[in-house]
Parts: structure tokens; C-alpha cells; sequence
């Protein structure tokens, strides 16, 4: 390869020659997404009016949402502590899962005593220990994202270390060759390299930090909606139960789009059938 031809490879690793590229409709894949999502509830709709299903066993879309509407103060103030703690894990588990992949990835300590530690700490359940995180941390909000934090944190080191040191053999000696230093290798190769993967695991991590405030909300909380869940399965209110897990998932799928978006911006070069 001439030497023209290798710098010209090393800027477009650099990202100053790459160009977004097109992938397949957002709006014919969400047109895809609503028809089935109606169709669903449209069949949910018409079994629970055709076999008379009582409301404590399975209420209708149509019950749901007409509770959703009529108590919208209710399930509008119990949201605000279930978002507010699961951005909060995740911020950290993003903040703090990404460094430490860096240092994994970059260092023999890293990987000779921090990695092993961390698959072990994987293997433990993190709802066998949301109840010591209560009794170590209390009852307050504290507890609740530092577990979010737990579960949403592994797959953040995972996937950033893949990324990180997934870099083909062909791209590591093009840039060592034309790089000036280990850091500027790092920062325009092996970064925006493993910067797909950050988002990917990012897209994981949103959705475990919710499971984690949930369930610290099962274990102890007096709001949330987690605890809008365990209160209407205390009084039997179905209706209610459903609109809060409507409420949640709504929240869950705006938080992983917003997710998603962001990696399309930023990963504007990504090719489109990788994801």
C-alpha cells in the first residue's frame, strides 16, 4: 500500500473523510411497530369483552386508559422518583463502567485483577443484595440507585472493552504507523472504535438501571412506581396495577429512543445492518 493511500485510510479512521449513511426507513419500521401494537390491542380488547373476563383478573386497553386518564395526578407524581433515580444509576453506571473498561483494556493490572473481580461480582444476584444496600445505605434514594447503578454496570464494562479492543489487526498497525502517540491512537482510533459498543451497551444499561429501581421500590419505598405496583397488588386493583406497568414502559421506551437517537447522532458512520 503506498504511503498516500495508507494516510488517506488513517484520516477516514480518524473520522474526518467518513459520510452518515442511510439505513432502512425509521418511519416504515415504526409503521411496522404501531399496526402490530394496535392489532394486539385490539385482540386484548375484544377477548376480554367476548369471554367476560372480570376486570380483577385482566382489565381491557380501554379500562386501562380510561384509568390512566382519571388519575394521570396520581401516576404523573410516583413517576418522577422512578425517572429521576433511574437516570441517576445509569449515569453512573455509563461514567463508571466506561472508565473502568478503560482501564481494563489499556493496562495488564487491569486485566489480571480488576477483570476477574468483576465477573465474579456479576455472578451474585443484585436482588439477593438490594436488602443490604437497604440496611447499609437506608431507605432513602441513596439505596435505590446505587442498586440501579449494580445492575445496570456490568454490561457498560463489557461492552466498552469489546470495543475497545476490537480493532483489527490491519487498523492497528495503520495507526501506529501514523499516529503520533499511544494517546492519539487511543483517542482517534480505539475510542471512536468502541463507541458503537458504548451505545450498545448504553441501550442495555437504560434498561437494567430501571429494573434495579424497581425492584429497590418492591423492597422499600413509600413512592415510585414501583411501589404504585406493590400497592395495587395489596388491594387487588388490577386496573391500576397494568396502568402503572403502562406508565413505566412508556417510560422505558422513551428513555431507550432517547438512547438510541443519541448513538445514531453521534455514530453517524455506522454502518445501518449492523444496528
Amino acid at each position: 500500500m503506498a504511503v498516500g493511500e495508507g494516510r488517506l485510510v488513517y484520516l477516514r479512521l480518524m473520522g474526518r473523510a467518513l459520510k452518515p449513511q442511510r439505513g432502512e426507513s425509521w418511519f416504515a419500521n415504526t409503521a411496522w411497530a404501531l399496526s402490530l401494537f394496535i392489532v394486539v390491542l385490539a385482540g386484548w380488547q375484544l377477548a376480554v369483552r367476548l369471554f367476560r373476563i372480570p376486570d380483577i383478573i385482566l382489565p381491557s386497553p380501554s379500562d386501562i386508559a380510561e384509568y390512566l386518564i382519571r388519575r394521570d395526578q396520581l401516576f404523573v407524581r410516583h413517576l418522577w422518583p422512578t425517572l429521576l433515580q433511574t437516570m441517576e444509576g445509569f449515569a453512573l453506571a455509563v461514567i463508571g463502567g466506561v472508565t473502568l473498561a478503560i482501564i481494563v483494556s489499556l493496562s495488564a493490572f487491569g486485566r489480571r485483577a480488576i477483570m476477574p473481580l468483576l465477573v465474579v461480582a456479576q455472578i451474585v444476584p443484585k436482588i439477593a443484595v438490594a436488602p443490604l444496600f437497604m440496611l447499609w445505605f437506608g431507605l432513602g434514594d441513596l439505596a435505590r440507585v446505587l442498586i440501579a447503578f449494580t445492575v445496570a454496570f456490568f454490561p457498560m464494562v463489557i461492552n466498552t472493552i469489546s470495543g475497545l479492543n476490537g480493532v483489527s489487526q490491519e487498523v492497528q498497525l495503520l495507526g501506529r504507523a501514523f499516529a503520533r502517540g499511544r494517546w492519539e491512537f487511543f483517542t482517534k482510533i480505539q475510542l471512536p472504535h468502541a463507541l458503537p459498543y458504548i451505545f450498545d451497551g448504553m441501550k442495555v444499561s437504560i434498561t437494567l438501571a430501571i429494573i434495579g429501581v424497581i425492584v429497590a421500590e418492591f423492597v422499600s419505598s413509600q413512592r415510585g412506581l414501583g411501589y404504585l405496583i406493590m400497592f395495587a397488588n395489596g388491594q387487588l386493583d388490577t386496573t391500576m396495577m397494568m396502568a402503572a406497568i403502562v406508565v413505566l414502559s412508556a417510560m422505558g421506551l422513551a428513555l431507550y429512543a432517547i438512547v438510541a437517537v443519541l448513538g445514531r447522532a453521534i455514530v453517524y458512520w455506522r454502518i445501518p445492518n449492523e444496528g
